[in-house]
């Protein structure tokens, strides 16, 4: 069964009927005033902006409320097939001007403001960005979510509320130092907490065999050091369609939250140890897993987010079909994006079976085909892996089903391939070894009915190298799925004179059709046409200019280059070779190689993982290079570069459209697709980059003579690295 677009209206009764919202000036203005003076509770002291801010969103949101009611009715009434989006990550920027992007009524809110004595951008500023994500990986899911809406699909995002996000990146002497991101500590006035669906999570304890009343043997876990799931629901807005969807994120808490035994004994920090504990598992992103306690805090982050999404989607099965789930399969579809939701595979096993009394056969049937497992990665240490005594200690009953997946899977590649030892020890869920491992990757490709990965090279080589022997087993689960962004956000939100240039010559269709694009293509031939764009261009590179004087207090030539990169720091993005290239320009200066020379302003960007001691190097040495380059007399404005810190999505929205040249430059088969380089290119950029990831496709599109081709291929790499030594190549350099 297809995802079928779902619209419809929820029968009304006097309890929850709502009167249609005006989208007005005169209507906005009203119910803002009303949520400013009365919900507020607003006067002549209230100086902070952070009031009419909420203000504004409570008005916005009341608008979302009948969509949203009217698109979950429709969801659970319609006979369609609903899809679940799985992912630790969702870095959605902020929800301000999307919603009323995809409203239709930001001139309408501006106006309204505008009547008030308020600023629409001075209130857009107050909203923090959501600390949910921190990659491409988060980035995509948002995009997904987006779409999934404009397009009318009836798809749910589950994840996690993080207290404190990843990290807000600071500059200390050149060095990154992470301090905690307190998006919250405004309060998020677009959710809305769920308490009536709390899950409870259970971890430890052991599992106890029992005969149920027909004379199975049963599984109960028992013994278990239990963690609440309180969910918390943020609207999804489609594109001006009446379509809101939801994004579903758990917040952890204890079930016993204070111990007043302890705490009238003086025992103060054992009386609230159950409750620290518990909520440290959504306190952060992605805990430095470099400790014991980091690696057993992020599989309890893993298994919390997959134990509670898919209880929230069997109790909704169970209230509307009971315990039949012959046609579950049919109806209903998990994305895991990527493996760090892959222990949902045993978890659906262990529901099935343990909570709703169905057989292996039955459950596996289920789960096999509900399934599916986008891949993002080529590193292969990057592949999860969990030690098997952390999985014995947190998860034991997962461990079992884990193992009896193992076996019988391992059966059937024994049958089709008898004798073969090795590849069965290659194939393996179980990593054997001094530290036997789960191998996540290798349990959700086994659990699930597809794999894809992110771009047509990186898919390839999946299924020419990682993924090769699951390739030959099941050819048919393997596909490609290339990555996107939604031009809503990455375009019409971000660069608003870009859009209105585009919307007058080609209509508004690209909106929701980027295919529409193609029409723009005669009027490079037309003067006035090019004018206008190169007028947007300098107006978007002076709101940069403006950020990142702001930011690094340096100052831009608005008629130099900025050339950007700006990306999660990684070795493999070689942000350290873009320095180099610094450095080099930087020498002909100083030697006088100037002829023909093109005033260049650099700016990198991006976060280093806390436990990843080179990539942090690498933000040291960009600041050392900017402090020389930028405080020397004889360089001028000849060269800039900059580390822009805390780069995030709203950033990016300033970034891309004021960007002239687009750095894409990472090692050929290690960047699986990147999104990037997509908004870069939307936004009216040309990309220097390497034939990896979804640059290739980009290059397809938009043709080899706007690309500038840069570096070996992946090929070239793997060929050149058996015989690769740097050493030598520095000796034998003459300069």
């Amino acid at each position: 069964m297809q995802l079928k677009p779902v619209c419809s209206s929820e029968p009304s009764s006097l309890l929850t009927e709502l009167p249609s919202l005006g989208m007005d000036v005169a209507s906005l203005t009203d119910d803002f005033r009303r949520y400013y003076n009365y919900t507020l509770g607003c006067d002549g002291d209230c100086l902070s902006t952070h009031y009419p801010y909420k203000a504004l969103v409570l008005t916005l949101r009341d608008r979302l409320m009948e969509r949203w009611k009217q698109s979950k009715y429709a969801a659970r009434t319609k006979d369609c097939k609903h899809a679940y989006y799985l992912s630790l990550e969702f870095l959605m920027g902020r929800a301000l001007s999307n919603t009323m992007l995809n409203l239709g009524i930001t001139d309408e809110v501006s106006k309204s403001l505008y009547e008030l004595g308020l600023e629409l951008e001075d209130l857009a500023e107050v909203e923090m960005d959501a600390g949910l994500g921190n990659g491409g990986l988060g980035r995509l899911a948002a995009c997904f979510l987006d779409s999934c809406a404009t397009l009318q699909l009836p798809v749910m995002g589950y994840g996690i509320r993080y207290e404190y996000g990843m990290f807000r990146q600071l500059l200390e002497n050149g060095h990154q130092v992470e301090e905690p991101d307190h998006w919250l500590r405004d309060g998020n006035p677009w959710e809305i907490e769920r308490p009536e669906h709390t899950k409870c999570i259970h971890f430890g304890g052991r599992s106890e065999y029992y005969q149920d009343a027909e004379g199975r043997t049963r599984v109960r876990w028992v013994d278990t050091h239990d963690v609440q799931a309180v969910p918390y629901d943020v609207p999804i807005p489609g594109y001006r369609n009446g379509v809101v969807n939801t994004l579903r994120l758990w917040r952890a808490a204890a079930t016993d939250v204070f111990d007043l035994g302890e705490f009238n004994a003086g025992s103060y920090p054992e009386s609230v140890a159950a409750k620290n504990a518990a909520e440290n598992i959504t306190m952060v992103l992605y805990p430095n897993d470099a400790s014991e306690n980091g690696k057993e805090l992020r599989l309890r982050q893993q298994y919390f987010l997959a134990s509670a999404s898919l209880q929230d989607v069997l109790i909704r099965w169970v209230r509307s079909y009971g315990s039949d789930f012959s046609s579950f399969a049919e109806n209903n579809s998990f994305q895991l994006n990527d493996t760090h939701p892959a222990c949902a595979v045993a978890e659906l096993m262990r529901l099935l079976m343990d909570e709703h009394g169905l057989g292996w056969d039955e459950a596996w049937g289920v789960t096999s085909n509900t399934m599916a497992y986008t891949n993002h990665t080529l590193l292969p240490e990057a592949l999860e892996r969990w030690p098997v005594r952390l999985f014995e200690q947190l998860l034991p009953r997962l461990l079992e089903i884990i193992y009896e997946i193992n076996a019988r899977f391992l059966a059937e590649v024994a049958t089709r391939w008898p004798g073969d030892v090795d590849r069965q020890r290659r194939m393996s869920i179980i990593e054997e070894g001094a530290e036997p491992q789960v191998r996540m990757a290798f349990l959700a490709i086994v659990g699930s009915f597809s794999v894809n990965g992110v771009a047509a090279l990186h898919s390839r080589l999946l299924i020419d190298g990682l993924f090769r022997d699951f390739h030959e087993m099941w050819p048919e689960k393997f596909n490609n799925k290339t990555n996107g962004v939604t031009q809503r956000r990455w375009l019409a939100g971000c660069n608003p004179a870009l859009s209105e240039l585009m919307s007058e010559n080609i209509g508004e269709e690209w909106k929701v059709d980027l295919r529409q694009l193609q029409k723009l293509a005669p009027y490079a031939d037309d003067a006035g046409f090019r004018a206008a764009w190169r007028a947007v261009k300098r107006l978007n590179k002076e709101r940069l200019a403006a950020l990142v004087e702001r930011e690094c207090g340096v100052r831009f030539d608005l008629d130099a280059m900025f050339d950007v990169q700006v990306k999660r720091m990684h070795e493999y993005k070689r942000q350290l070779l873009n320095i180099l290239h610094v450095i080099h320009l930087y020498d002909r200066i100083k030697q006088g190689d100037t002829e023909n020379w093109v005033p260049r302003c650099v700016i990198i960007g991006g976060k280093a993982a806390p436990g990843y001691v080179m990539a942090k190097l690498i933000i040291k040495l960009i600041n050392n290079v900017a402090g020389v380059v930028n405080n020397d007399p004889q360089v001028g404005d000849r060269l800039k570069v900059v580390f822009l810190p805390n780069y995030r999505v709203s950033a990016m929205e300033v970034i891309c459209p004021g960007t002239d040249l687009s750095e894409q430059i990472s090692t050929a088969g290690k960047e699986a697709s990147g999104t990037g380089n997509m908004k870069f290119m939307m936004n009216g950029a040309i990309t220097i980059g390497t034939l990896d990831g979804a640059n290739i496709e980009i290059r397809e599109e938009v043709g080899a003579e706007n690309f500038f081709l840069f570096g070996l291929t992946a090929e070239e790499v793997e060929a050149g690295r058996k015989d690769y030594d740097p050493a030598a190549i520095i000796a034998g350099d003459e300069a």
